[in-house]
């Protein structure tokens, strides 16, 4: 009679809430795939608004170069280096939920997402007194999001960057923001990406902008193209967040792409002899 009882209910992860490990600009709950490396290049084109001199921003380029890389499934980690303000940085992303049905239910999906980025400008006072520590900057994020459908899911990004130094006694060594974006399904191989980033830091709001970034996704085979509109100059976290000086409705629009290319450099087990 064992033949005829019912099977174990199992636990079913939901999958692909997001096609790549970027929404538009910021982070997404995916991580690489457990012993994949993930190489990817952002690139910003200058505003549009500059005119036919600089070719509406085509003649001005901002660019990070990374790599990505799964050590299991639950924690990835990154490095990259951006062009603007010549800055390395480093981050790590952990899942810590998972939304799931069957067994154990789980409506959303929860990351930390943390990373450290350093400038290395030449000082503009070198005569002076300069501390390495000033050039450094975090970023920490919870990353929550859901999959309504395969074709609809949204996410939340409560944010805090904090600088080591900042211009003026005035300014906000530790910022904080709310982001919210989106992706949203139009064919098998194409969306259509939205993220915003609201600053709640008074001091910080007062001077800059918050960033709103509107993209869509391509999916080709090996890698994900990612072509963009957003006001934001920087292309890390520590650079959009609290640091965006852009203005749509003057024009203030940089056009972007991402391109990123998996390599997998262990097999999953499911391919094991």
């Amino acid at each position: 009679m064992d033949l005829f009882e019912d099977e174990e209910p199992k636990i079913e992860y939901t999958d692909a809430t997001f096609k790549t490990t970027l929404l538009v600009i910021g982070q997404t709950i995916e991580n690489p795939l457990n012993g994949t490396l993930i190489f990817n290049v952002q690139h910003r084109f200058g505003t549009i608004n500059s005119g036919w001199y600089e070719f509406f921003g085509l003649d001005q380029a901002n660019t990070r170069i990374g790599f990505q890389y799964g050590i299991n499934d639950w924690l990835g980690i990154g490095i990259g280096r951006s062009s603007y303000l010549k800055t390395y940085d480093g981050w790590v992303k952990a899942k810590i939920l998972r939304q799931s049905k069957g067994l154990r239910k789980m409506p959303l999906s929860l990351d930390y997402f943390g990373s450290m980025a350093i400038t290395s400008l030449r000082w503009q006072e070198p005569e002076r007194t300069n501390y390495f520590s000033s050039r450094i900057a975090y970023a920490h994020q919870l990353l929550l999001a859901r999959k309504f459908s395969p074709g609809v899911s949204l996410q939340l990004m409560p944010s805090l960057v904090h600088y080591n130094l900042v211009e003026t006694p005035e300014d906000e060594n530790d910022v904080w923001a709310i982001g919210a974006g989106g992706r949203f399904k139009v064919s098998k191989r194409v969306s259509i990406n939205l993220e915003y980033y609201y600053v709640i830091s008074k001091t910080t709001a007062s001077k800059y902008e918050n960033p709103l970034s509107i993209g869509i996704d391509i999916e080709t085979g090996g890698h994900v193209f990612q072509l963009y509109a957003t006001n934001a100059e920087g292309i890390i976290e520590q650079q959009f967040i609290g640091r965006t000086t852009g203005k749509w409705l003057d024009g203030d629009i940089r056009i972007g792409f991402n391109i990123s290319r998996a390599f997998t450099l262990k097999k999953p087990k499911e391919f094991k002899e």
